[in-house]
């Protein structure tokens, strides 16, 4: 199994978030907001994200396009998380990886809990909460899930910092070798 280096992103990453989602077809941005979004109602999304109080996390591929992100917003007593991956890079353990480090990130945040919101019929989605052994409600055609998080100890913050170095590094390596090839 590939273990996928999730960069969470900063003001700075705005445009390449919302070229991320922007590259999404119709039927995918359906699935991820609930309702057809067109590309002025995710500028205006992205525009309103505070990069200081919620986190926006992604994977870069070799050209450091982001071909996988996740907005982690941050609530009164628990997280939610909303996932995004581009066809044709699906089915690799992107979705996986960034709720593992989204649940994390949470955790430190000291937020009792995790949540996603979908469509009933976002099986990737669902199938991706009950992997992670999330408790799943399904009524009227959407779909709650929520997975209780434990308190953070050194352990959970060392692990943050840890996994943010690593992909730091991936990240520069990959900036090298793209400008290496220009």
């Amino acid at each position: 199994m590939t273990v996928w280096p999730v960069r969470e992103l900063t003001a700075l990453d705005r445009a390449a978030y919302e070229g991320h989602l922007v590259a999404l077809d119709a039927e995918d941005r359906r699935l991820r907001f609930g309702s057809r979004a067109s590309d002025a109602v995710i500028g205006a999304y992205v525009a309103a994200i505070d990069f200081d109080r919620d986190a926006v996390l992604g994977i870069s591929d070799d050209e450091l396009g982001l071909v996988a992100a996740a907005h982690l917003a941050r609530a009164e007593d628990h997280a939610e998380l909303g996932v995004s991956v581009l066809p044709g890079r699906r089915n690799r353990g992107y979705g996986n990886a960034l709720l593992e480090r989204a649940s994390l990130h949470a955790r430190n945040w000291r937020r009792q809990r995790l949540f996603m919101h979908c469509l009933r019929e976002n099986e990737t989605m669902l199938h991706l909460a009950r992997r992670q052994g999330m408790d799943i409600v399904l009524e009227s055609g959407e779909a709650d899930a929520w997975l209780s998080l434990p308190a953070p100890d050194a352990g959970s913050y060392f692990g943050a910092v840890f996994a943010q170095r690593v992909a730091l590094f991936d990240f520069a390596l990959k900036a090298y070798r793209a400008g290496l090839a220009r």
